[in-house]
Parts: structure tokens; C-alpha cells; sequence
């Protein structure tokens, strides 16, 4: 990508990340497409520094010739960061699941060395999470999601999640439309039990 498009989608912003466009949302950042790309949004700084530990870890694998099925990061500021697009997992059941690393063939060798880098040498969390991973044309996992340290969830997001300012994510029946989905809740206090399609952000 070049400069002038990256400056474009900062310019751009209200325009490219809209309910058309939207992809996902987690509980720091709010993910929009724009062609081949995503637009990561922070809602939260804890947000900023995982676009900032995937820019970090994605330059260290690329030195190593270790990202050809990790997602490329192309620019993050405190805004946003800018990745390259893959087709997300299908849900089971409206829920994120565990990947068998080792046996599923659609975990490439190069990817799973990658993985095995990210775990021991940068602090790696969650990578068996279905929901960080994306497809390739060839059907085969890319990683698109590893920003989150396993000292940065808990020093830093657990005591969030626990004072209900970061939403943990709980699998029930929306009040309103009556399906069970994974619903955002923010603290023990927190009695909205709407979907984030019924409008619980």
C-alpha cells in the first residue's frame, strides 16, 4: 500500500468505516474493510498496543522469512492500524472455538513455526483461538489476530474486564432478539444483555 493511500484512509475514515464495511469488533478494537485491506479501530489504548506488538512481531517474523500466512500490518497510529484482508472462520454455534495446532492440515509449516516463535519469544496469547485466524485463497490459516500478549491480558486488560470497563464476552440469549449469541458484557453489574446486532456496543 502506498503512502498516499494510507493518508487517504486517515483522511477518510467517517466515509470507510461504516455498518457496510463493518467486519467484527472485539474488546479494543473495531475491525472495517477497504478492498484488500482492514481498518483496525482502537476503542480502547490496550487497542493501540496490540496493532503496535503486530506491526512490532510482523517486522521481527518478516526478518526471518516467517510471514508468508501471518497477516501483513502496513501502518498503526493511535487511531488505527491498517492490515492486509482474509476471510474470517466461520463461527459454530455464534462462538469462537479451539484449533487443533498440530493436526489441522490447513496449518501450514510455516505458520505453525511462526506460531511457535510468537508463543516463546513474544510473549504470545491465544493463539489456538479460531477468531484470530483468517483464510487464504488456498484455504490454508493465516493469522490475523496476535497482538495480544499473554503479560498484556493480564497485568493490563484482566483488571479492566473485571472493573467492567473492558467488555468479557459471554455466550447467552439476547434479551432482545431472543438469540443466543456472544453477547458484550461490561462487569458483574452489567444487565444489558443485548447483541452487539441489537445494538449493545
Amino acid at each position: 500500500m502506498l503512502e498516499k493511500d494510507i493518508q487517504m484512509i486517515k483522511d477518510n475514515l467517517h466515509n470507510l468505516c461504516t455498518n457496510e464495511t463493518f467486519v467484527g469488533i472485539g474488546s479494543t478494537r473495531k475491525v472495517y474493510r477497504y478492498n484488500d485491506y482492514v481498518i483496525k479501530q482502537h476503542l480502547h489504548p490496550i487497542g493501540f498496543k496490540q496493532s503496535q506488538n503486530e506491526y512490532n512481531i510482523f517486522t521481527k517474523l518478516n526478518m526471518q522469512d516467517l510471514t508468508k500466512f501471518v497477516a501483513e500490518i502496513v501502518y498503526v497510529d493511535e487511531q488505527i492500524s491498517i492490515q492486509k484482508y482474509y476471510s474470517n472462520l466461520q463461527l459454530i454455534d455464534e462462538q469462537s472455538y479451539d484449533l487443533e495446532i498440530s493436526e489441522d492440515i490447513r496449518f501450514t509449516k510455516e505458520l505453525r513455526a511462526a506460531i511457535q516463535l510468537i508463543d516463546k519469544e513474544y510473549d504470545g496469547f491465544d493463539l489456538k483461538d479460531s477468531g484470530n485466524y483468517g483464510v487464504n485463497e488456498n484455504s490454508c490459516f493465516v493469522l490475523i489476530d496476535y497482538g495480544m500478549t499473554k503479560t498484556l491480558y493480564e497485568k493490563e486488560w484482566v483488571p479492566l474486564a473485571e472493573d467492567g470497563i473492558l467488555p468479557q464476552i459471554y455466550f447467552e440469549k439476547c434479551m432482545n432478539c431472543g438469540e443466543e449469541k456472544e453477547l458484550r458484557i461490561y462487569g458483574y453489574m452489567d444487565i444489558d444483555r443485548r447483541c452487539f446486532a441489537c445494538g449493545k456496543q
